[in-house]
C-alpha cells in the first residue's frame, strides 16, 4: 500500500534522542512566571480548561514539591517548579538570587515542613543538648557536694531536730541492778550528768544535763553517795537523786582544829565501820609514809564522801594525801613538814583566821629568843582537856609534865596538836613582821585579840579579858 504523504517528519530509529535537545536554544536564567491571563475564546486552552473540573488550589506533584523545591518556599516558586518538571529534571531549575539567601546546596536538603526550615542544624542542636546536660550535672553535683558537707557538719543536730537516729535516753522500764553515784561538794548539772553516765545510769554523757536545761529545772545537788539503777531515764535519775532514802550516809568531816581522838567515833558511826578498825588504821603512821609518833595533824580538815565499800585505812589514806597536797601548795619542804604542821596546829587553835600571821610571828619570836611558848592549847592537849569547851587551862593541865605541855618544856610540842587548815599552814610558812611576844583574846564573841611586845602590856590585855569574862560568864572563859 503506497505511503500517504504527510507533513510530519519520518521517524528515524537510528536518530539520537539527544540531538533533539542539542539544537534547543539556551534557556534564559530568570525566574519562571505563571501566565494568569485569560485564554483566547475558542482556543485549545480555553476548551481544555472548560473540560477540566474546577480546582480551588492546585497541588504540585509530590516529587517536584519534595525533591526540586527551591530555597524560596513561596507559592510562586512552588508553582513554577511544578509547571516545568522537565526543566527541573534537566538541571535548569531557577533559583532565587543570592541576595535572597538561595544556595545550590539547599536544593538537596530534605525539608519536611516550613517550620523545620527555621530550626538550627542537627549538629548544633546536639551540641546544645550536651552543654545543657553538662550544666545540669554540674548543678546536681554541686547540690550533692553541699548536701554531704551539711550532713557531715550538722548531721547529728539535724537528726536530733527531726527525731532521727538512736535516742539519747533510755526507754522507761529498762532500769535494773544497783549502782552508786558520788556527788561531791559544789557539783552542778554538768558534773552530775557525767557521773551518772560513767556509773551506767544514763545512756549518754549529756542527756541528764540537757534534760535539766530543756525542762528549766533548778535543782541543788547535795554531796553524798546515792543508790541508783542502771539504764534509768534522765527524769527517773533526777527523782532518785532527790529522794532522801537513796542517799547513803557516807559523808564524814574532819573539823579545823579537830583531833583524831575526837573525830574517829563519828567516822565509825557514819560509815558503819567498827571504831576498832579506825584505831588500828591510825596506829602506825609509817604505813602512810609519815615519820612521826602519831598521825595527829595529818588528817586534813574537810568534808569527805566515800563509797559504801570503803575501808578505815582508805579513809585515813585519803585524808593524809589531802594534807600532803596542802603542804606542797604552801611550798613546805618534805623534811620540814612535821615542824610546819606543828606550828600550824597551834596557830589553828590559838587565833582567828585574820590573826593567823601575827600568831605565827609570836611563836617564831619566842622560839628565836629561847622563850617557852606557854600556849594553853598545848597544855590542854597533853592533859586531854583540849575539847572541854573552855579557853582557860586548869592548874593541873598547866603543871602536867607531858611532852606537849609548852609551859613545862621549851620549844615545840612533841607533835601537832590538831588538824590545821590551808590558811594556818600558809601562816606558819609566812609569819607577819612584828615585835610581838604575847597575845590574848579579850573578846571571845568577836575574837578580838591584843598583841603586845612587853609583858606589862600583856598584863593589861589579861585584865581586859578577865573583865569581859565577868560580864559574860557563860561564854566559855
Amino acid at each position: 500500500m503506497p505511503e500517504r504523504e504527510s507533513g510530519s517528519p519520518r521517524h528515524d530509529p537510528d536518530a539520537r534522542l539527544g540531538a533533539l535537545f542539542e539544537n534547543l536554544p539556551e534557556p534564559t536564567r530568570q525566574l519562571p512566571t505563571v501566565d494568569n491571563t485569560a485564554p483566547a475564546p475558542g482556543s485549545r486552552r480555553a476548551a481544555r480548561e472548560a473540560a477540566e473540573p474546577p480546582q480551588t488550589s492546585p497541588t504540585p506533584p509530590p516529587v517536584a514539591a519534595d525533591v526540586f523545591r527551591s530555597a524560596d518556599p513561596s507559592p510562586a516558586a512552588v508553582s513554577s517548579a511544578a509547571a516545568d518538571p522537565f526543566a527541573a529534571a534537566a538541571g535548569e531549575t531557577a533559583v532565587a538570587p543570592e541576595k535572597n539567601g538561595g544556595r545550590l546546596e539547599d536544593l538537596f536538603e530534605t525539608h519536611h515542613d516550613d517550620v523545620d526550615s527555621h530550626r538550627p542544624p542537627q549538629k548544633k542542636r546536639r551540641r546544645g543538648c550536651l552543654i545543657a546536660l553538662i550544666i545540669v550535672f554540674a548543678i546536681l553535683g554541686g547540690i550533692a557536694a553541699g548536701g554531704v558537707w551539711v550532713w557531715n557538719t550538722y548531721g547529728e543536730k539535724i537528726s536530733d531536730a527531726m527525731g532521727w537516729g538512736e535516742p539519747k535516753d533510755w526507754e522507761p522500764g529498762l532500769a535494773t541492778g544497783e549502782v552508786f553515784v558520788t556527788i561531791r561538794e559544789g557539783d552542778t548539772g554538768g558534773p552530775v550528768s557525767t557521773a551518772l553516765f560513767e556509773a551506767g545510769v544514763t545512756k549518754t554523757d549529756e542527756v541528764f544535763y540537757d534534760y535539766l536545761v530543756e525542762e528549766a529545772i533548778a535543782v541543788t545537788f547535795y554531796p553524798g553517795v546515792y543508790k541508783l539503777q542502771e539504764k534509768m531515764t534522765a527524769e527517773a535519775a533526777l527523782a532518785a537523786l532527790q529522794d532522801e532514802s537513796n542517799k547513803l550516809e557516807n559523808t564524814v568531816g574532819m573539823s579545823e582544829g579537830g583531833t583524831i581522838a575526837a573525830a574517829l567515833p563519828g567516822m565509825a558511826d557514819t560509815l558503819g565501820i567498827p571504831l576498832e578498825e579506825f584505831q588500828a588504821a591510825v596506829a602506825d603512821p609509817s604505813a602512810y609514809g609519815v615519820a612521826a609518833p602519831t598521825l595527829e595533824g595529818w588528817l586534813f580538815p574537810a568534808v569527805y564522801t566515800f563509797d559504801p565499800e570503803v575501808t578505815a585505812t582508805q579513809v585515813i589514806q585519803r585524808m593524809v594525801d589531802r594534807t600532803r597536797e596542802s603542804l606542797e601548795a604552801a611550798g613546805v619542804p618534805e623534811a620540814d613538814a612535821q615542824r610546819v604542821l606543828t606550828i600550824a596546829s597551834i596557830i589553828q587553835r590559838e587565833g582567828r583566821t585574820a590573826d593567823f600571821a601575827k600568831v605565827s610571828r609570836v611563836i617564831q619570836n619566842r622560839l628565836d629568843d629561847g622563850m617557852k611558848l606557854q600556849m594553853d592549847s598545848t597544855a590542854q592537849y597533853g592533859y586531854g582537856s583540849l575539847h572541854e569547851g573552855v579557853v582557860s587551862s586548869s592548874q593541873e593541865a598547866l603543871e602536867d609534865p607531858n611532852e606537849w605541855n609548852t609551859y613545862v618544856h621549851e620549844g615545840l610540842p612533841a607533835t601537832p596538836i590538831a588538824s590545821p587548815s590551808d590558811a594556818a599552814i600558809a601562816a606558819a610558812m609566812h609569819p607577819e613582821d612584828g615585835p610581838w611576844l604575847y597575845f590574848v583574846t579579850i573578846n571571845l564573841n568577836t575574837g578580838e585579840t591584843q598583841f603586845s611586845e612587853t609583858y606589862a602590856e600583856h598584863q593589861q590585855g589579861i585584865e581586859k579579858w578577865q573583865t569581859w569574862c565577868k560580864a559574860n560568864p557563860d561564854s566559855g572563859c
